[in-house]
């Protein structure tokens, strides 16, 4: 894999962390009546966000078990996130160094 493809894979998955991150902030704020849905920019951006992130989320619900009504499934999402981002990482590094 060229140099370019890693970076282009690693930019990828920086950008789509930060939309997750995005995606679990407006939950809580909307949760705690911070932001209010009514609004059409705020529900624009909850929309684009959930067609963002729900395309991998979801599948992640569907098996993870109910935790007290606490969705963790961004927190699993990031952590695998993180593995893919390592291991793209150290492959790139151990055939370009």
């Amino acid at each position: 894999m060229s140099y370019a493809m890693v970076k282009l894979l690693l930019t990828i998955i920086d950008i789509y962390w930060w939309i997750l991150l995005a995606t679990v902030i407006v939950s809580w704020l909307t949760a705690f009546d911070v932001i209010n849905m009514r609004s059409n920019a705020a529900y624009s951006i909850w929309k684009w966000l959930n067609a963002m992130t729900e395309p991998l989320l979801g599948p992640i619900r569907s098996v993870l078990p109910s935790v007290g009504g606490l969705d963790i499934s961004p927190l699993i999402l990031l952590l695998l996130m993180q593995f893919l981002r390592d291991a793209i990482a150290s492959s790139a590094g151990a055939a370009f160094g």
